[in-house]
This record gives structure tokens, C-alpha cells and sequence, in this order.
């Protein structure tokens, strides 16, 4: 039984991309740290979309995760046609303030669980000569961002590792799509009901459903890359042709220097 497996799934993101896939009829392995949103996702996708569903709750940052979720399947019997790579955390943070545990955690979950997924899953994929993969990285791998050094560091990782991996599967039916969306209006953005409302009408956020939705229509595509939204688009190419000193000087500004100190 074919199945597609998103990691955290149980919120934001992820259970939009349970959606979007549940919604074209396919099966759906929702993982997620997070039990009793798990459990209450799949039941909510049984009861709307009639598929079967499996929920496992894991910790994916820990350094045996993704064998342990590959073996499982495996022994389950689960043929997984799509992987979607969505755990993820976000600290804002400078990195001298910022706990070495949940360094190693950010690290260890972004990095190390996705790569391994990729190569557990992938090589069945190629063995069977066809599978999709969708690994979510973030504008912020294209530009300097202080106060998530390590995030956007993590994020630039996936898009190395993304766009390299498309090359070496992509000859053997497996497609590879890496996605790099701006502001997201997800439970990682402490702002009040009235700045989302302004953000998303400026087009400055957009909702987990709209990049779901994109998302999973360029994966069905092939595409190697999906940047939604026009202003994280201009966001990325305004950053590239600016000179470097440039956010020096930004970040020179009494406001928001004070406003990074405190961080």
C-alpha cells in the first residue's frame, strides 16, 4: 500500500501537507514529537478523506530517529511513494545566547534526520524507479540572518544537499523538490491576530495552506525548487546584488541593534 510520509505533521506546516496529499488519495504516515496533536491530525484526515492513516509519534532529533521510522515502516509494510521533510524548530536567538542543547537539537534535526530519511527512503525510491521527495528548507539559506545564524545555516545545508541530491535520483524516476518559503503564518511567530491580518493582506506572510498547496503541486511537477510568494522572491534577489557591508550598516542602527542585543 503506497503511502506518503510527513514529518511533522501534527501542526502548522506539516499537517497542511497531510492535507494536500490526503485531498489526492493517498495514504499518509503523519510523524510527529507532539502525541495528542498527532492522534487528533489523524483523525481528522480519516474522517475527511477516508484513507487509512498512521500516526507515530517520534523525536526525530535524535541520532537513531530516522532508522528507527524507516525500519518501522519497512516492517510494517508501508511502500512510501512521497517523503515530505517539514520538522523543523525556530529559535530566535543569537548564537552566544543560545543553549548549546538546542544547538545540537536544530542541528541534529534539520541536518542529520533529513539526510538520513533521504538516504533510507530514497535508495527504495530508486530501487523502485519512482518516488517523490520534498525537503522544506527557507529564504533565509539565500542571506545573513542574524538572531537564527544556526537556523539559517541549517536551511542553506537542505539547499546544497537538495538541489544535489535531484542529481543523482532524478535519472532513476525520483523526483527531488526543495521549497524556500519566507514568513509562514505558523504557531513559530509569536504576533497578534491583527499584524498576521496585516502581513498576510501585504503579502509579506503567507498561510501554511498556500504553501502546502504550492508546494506539493511543483513536487507533482518534478520542479528542483519552489520559492512562493512574490515578496520572498524580491526579498531573495535585492539581497544578492546588495553589497555585504550593507546589513553591517543596517545592523548598525540604535533601534535595532538594542533590538538584537535583547535577543
Amino acid at each position: 500500500m503506497s503511502y506518503a510520509l510527513i514529518t511533522g505533521a501534527s501542526s502548522g506546516m506539516g499537517r497542511c501537507y497531510a492535507h494536500e496529499l490526503a485531498k489526492r488519495g493517498y495514504n499518509i504516515i503523519a510523524v510527529s514529537n507532539r502525541e495528542e496533536e498527532l492522534h487528533a491530525v489523524g483523525k481528522e484526515l480519516r474522517d475527511r478523506y477516508h484513507i487509512a492513516v498512521e500516526c507515530i509519534y517520534k523525536d526525530l532529533a535524535h541520532n537513531d530517529a530516522a532508522k528507527e521510522l524507516y525500519d518501522e515502516c519497512c516492517t510494517k509494510g508501508y511502500d512510501v511513494e512521497i517523503l515530505i521533510c517539514n520538522a523543523g524548530m525556530l529559535l530566535f536567538s543569537t548564537l552566544t545566547k543560545t543553549d548549546p542543547a538546542r544547538l545540537n537539537t536544530i542541528i541534529g534535526l534539520h541536518c542529520t534526520t533529513t539526510t538520513l530519511l533521504c538516504r533510507y527512503f530514497g535508495e527504495a525510491m530508486k530501487l523502485r524507479g519512482h518516488g517523490r521527495i520534498l525537503i522544506m528548507s527557507s529564504s533565509t539559506a539565500w542571506l545573513p540572518y542574524p538572531t537564527v545564524s544556526h537556523y539559517s545555516a541549517t536551511k542553506a545545508y537542505l539547499k546544497s544537499f537538495a538541489f544535489s541530491l535531484w542529481y543523482e535520483l532524478h535519472r532513476y524516476g525520483v523526483s527531488v523538490t526543495a521549497v524556500f518559503p519566507g514568513a509562514v503564518d505558523t504557531p513559530f511567530y509569536n504576533l497578534s491576530d491583527k499584524a498576521r491580518r496585516l502581513f498576510r493582506a501585504l503579502g509579506v506572510m503567507l498561510t501554511a495552506e498556500q504553501v502546502a498547496r504550492r508546494g506539493v503541486r511543483a513536487m507533482m511537477r518534478g520542479r528542483r525548487r519552489l520559492t512562493p510568494g512574490l515578496f520572498t522572491k524580491v526579498v531573495i534577489v535585492i539581497c544578492a546584488i546588495l553589497p555585504a557591508r550593507l546589513l553591517d550598516v543596517v545592523l548598525r542602527i540604535k533601534p535595532i541593534r538594542r533590538l538584537l542585543e535583547r535577543v
